[in-house]
């Protein structure tokens, strides 16, 4: 008997397995590093954040995930399926959706219509069919477009859902590409920097979309995001990476106060350069002392 396929292995019974887990991942562009080694382990119906400087490994990391990138070496384990191998359609069936940080949309598709394109993986009749709108497609159609419509009451957007994508402003196109990615119905959704150039009351409403997602939705949430408010607020647990490594990994309040955190943000430099503006801050200060002192005993 031939022995399980990659996308077949799974692993030994027993307790829950994470959502989602990365074990040892390594990715490489030529001579540039983009993984170096990265582990982690994502556990089900939390919201995981992973912060880093930017060419840390954050996106690669989720289209590695995705399978749009295939690693070097290491493994991906999907509720503790192995999906190292398997192409970006099986992944995505299997119940894994992302965004993107660029928006990944037709602009002269409706709302409707692009949210209805993300229904693609559960849409079983073929062109046949489906062309004559009968019996079974007829059925299906109807069931999708129910879908849609809970999603559009549930991202607040009924006033432009046949609005031409292109025509919109960016923040509502962000949460559009939000509402393609939950037509998919996702177990594990990554957001890839989801309120990027978004001000501030369009990022308070991501960030409530994304904890009803999460809690609401039942649906572990992977968050790329470089506003550390966002992240401290709505994480339950932070990663951060720098060169393609997990260099902190735990509860938010753990990592505000993290040196090494500190020092990939900021820099070995930076730090060094900031002590010494504050030492002579310091010594300056002092020495004006010191001739106020002298001024008055003359």
């Amino acid at each position: 008997m031939s022995g399980p396929m990659d996308g077949d292995r799974r692993e030994p019974a027993g307790a829950a397995p994470p959502a989602l887990s990365v074990q040892d991942l390594h990715l490489r562009f030529g001579g540039v590093v983009a993984l170096a080694g990265m582990s982690l382990a994502i556990d089900q119906g939390i919201i995981y954040a992973i912060v880093g400087p930017n060419g840390a490994g954050k996106t690669s990391l989720l289209n590695v995930v995705s399978g749009l990138y295939r690693p070097n070496r290491g493994r991906i384990l999907f509720e503790g399926r192995d999906v190292t191998r398997l192409p970006p359609h099986q992944i995505a069936g299997l119940g894994i959706a992302r965004t993107f940080q660029n928006i990944a949309r037709f602009k002269g598709l409706t709302v409707l219509d692009s949210l209805l394109l993300g229904r693609h993986l559960h849409m079983r009749t073929n062109a046949v069919t489906a062309g004559l709108f009968f019996g079974p497609a007829r059925r299906e159609e109807i069931q999708n477009r129910d879908s849609v419509e809970d999603i559009i009451d549930f991202l607040e957007i009924e006033q432009i859902r046949r609005q031409p994508i292109g025509t919109l402003p960016y923040g509502l196109q962000k949460r559009v590409e939000l509402g393609r990615a939950l037509a998919m119905e996702p177990k594990v959704l990554l957001l890839d920097e989801p309120m990027a150039g978004m001000n501030i009351e369009e990022k308070e409403d991501m960030a409530r979309f994304i904890l009803d997602v999460n809690e609401e939705r039942a649906t572990t949430v992977v968050l790329i995001e470089h506003d550390m408010g966002v992240v401290m607020d709505l994480s339950d647990r932070v990663a951060v990476l720098d060169f393609g490594k997990v260099i902190a990994e735990g509860p938010p309040a753990e990592i505000k106060v993290n040196q090494e955190v500190v020092r990939a943000y900021l820099g070995e430099e930076d730090e060094a350069l900031r002590q010494k503006e504050l030492e002579a801050e310091a010594a300056s200060s002092e020495a004006q002392a010191e001739a106020g002192a002298a001024e008055v005993l003359g």
